[in-house]
C-alpha cells in the first residue's frame, strides 16, 4: 500500500490542506493513521463528502464545559478533559502516575492499591491541577491577568514539598534564577516588568489568532516566571486562551512532547514545528469532540 501526505492529498483533491487533515482527524477517510504528528492517507482513498451545514446554532465548548462542571456529570467532555490534560501536562513534567491512577485520583479523590513507591508530590499536584481546569473554565471570557497567572501557581504547588521552601515562593515569581532545556530565562528581578509588558501588549487586541496565543505561550516560557511549574501553567493559559477565542483547544501527549519542545525552540526562526504539532494535536481533540457531539469553528 502507498501511503500520500496531507499536503499530497489536498493537490490532488483540490482541496486545502486544513481540509483534509480535518477530514483525517474526523475519520472520514479510510485508512488515514497518524505517524507521531503526520497523517498517512492511502493513495487510493476516496475523497469523502462535503457534510451540510448544520441548521442549528453550535453550543460553545466552553459552555459545555462549564454545565457538565457544575452538574457533576461524569463520562461526559469535562470529565475527560480533566484527566487528559492533567495526565499528559503532569507526565511532561516528570509525575509518574500513570493514566488510570490521574482517573482514580479524579474519579474517587483515593489513589488506589499500589505495590509501586509512589511520590506524594505527584499525587498533590495531580489533585491540584484539577482544580487549576476548574479555575481557567471559569475564568475563560476574562483577558489574561497577573492575578490569574500568580493564582494558577498558587493553587498548582500548594501543599507540595516545594511550599515548604524557604526560596520557593508559591503564587508569586521566582526567587532565584533558573534554567529551561539549557537555555537561560529572565533574571528574578526582571520577571513582574516582562510579564506586565507581555500582558499589555498581548491584552491590546482581544481577538486572537492561534498564532498569537502561541507567540504568548513561547514568550512565557522563555520569561519562566516561577521556580517551578511554568509548562503546566504555561498550557493551562493556552487552553484557557483557546476557549475565550472560540479556538478548539488541544492537550500535548506523549508521541508530540518532543515536536513541541523543539517548536518552543524553534519558533522565532521556523513557526511551523510548533504550529503544525498543535494543529495535530487540534485534530485529535477535534475528534474527541466529534465523539461527544460537541461543534467546533474549522
Amino acid at each position: 500500500m502507498r501511503y500520500m501526505s496531507v499536503t499530497e492529498i489536498a493537490e490532488k483533491w483540490g482541496l486545502s490542506v486544513r481540509s483534509v487533515r480535518e477530514y483525517c482527524a474526523q475519520g472520514r477517510i479510510e485508512g488515514a493513521f497518524l505517524t507521531g504528528r503526520t497523517w498517512n492517507i492511502p493513495a487510493d482513498a476516496m475523497k469523502p463528502d462535503r457534510k451540510p451545514k448544520a441548521s442549528t446554532k453550535k453550543i460553545a465548548l466552553i459552555d459545555v464545559l462549564k454545565r457538565e462542571r457544575e452538574s457533576k456529570l461524569s463520562g461526559g467532555i469535562y470529565h475527560k478533559v480533566q484527566i487528559d490534560l492533567t495526565y499528559n501536562s503532569n507526565h511532561m513534567e516528570g509525575s509518574r502516575l500513570t493514566h488510570d491512577q490521574t482517573r482514580h485520583i479524579f474519579e474517587t479523590s483515593t489513589i488506589g492499591i499500589s505495590d509501586e513507591v509512589i511520590n506524594v508530590d505527584d499525587i498533590v499536584e495531580t489533585a491540584n491541577h484539577f482544580r487549576c481546569i476548574d479555575l481557567i473554565i471559569e475564568e475563560a471570557n476574562y483577558l489574561l491577568s497577573e492575578r490569574l497567572i500568580k493564582q494558577l501557581h498558587g493553587i498548582l504547588k500548594n501543599g507540595t514539598s516545594d511550599s515548604r521552601k524557604a526560596w520557593f515562593a508559591v503564587g508569586d515569581y521566582k526567587q532565584l534564577p533558573n534554567e529551561v532545556g539549557g537555555l537561560e530565562t529572565t533574571a528574578p528581578e526582571e520577571v513582574p516588568k516582562e510579564i506586565k509588558a507581555l500582558l499589555k501588549a498581548y491584552n491590546e487586541h482581544p481577538e486572537k489568532t492561534l498564532d498569537e496565543i502561541l507567540d504568548f505561550h513561547v514568550k512565557f516560557e522563555k520569561i519562566h516566571p516561577f521556580q517551578d511549574g511554568n509548562g503546566r501553567v504555561g498550557r493551562l493559559l493556552m487552553f484557557k486562551e483557546c476557549l475565550r477565542n472560540n479556538i478548539t483547544p488541544f492537550i500535548i501527549t506523549e508521541p508530540l512532547k518532543l515536536y513541541y519542545y523543539r517548536g518552543l525552540h524553534e519558533w522565532n526562526s521556523e513557526k511551523g514545528f510548533l504550529r503544525d504539532t498543535c494543529l495535530t494535536a487540534q485534530d485529535q481533540f477535534k475528534a474527541v469532540l466529534d465523539y461527544f457531539k460537541i461543534g467546533y469553528e474549522d
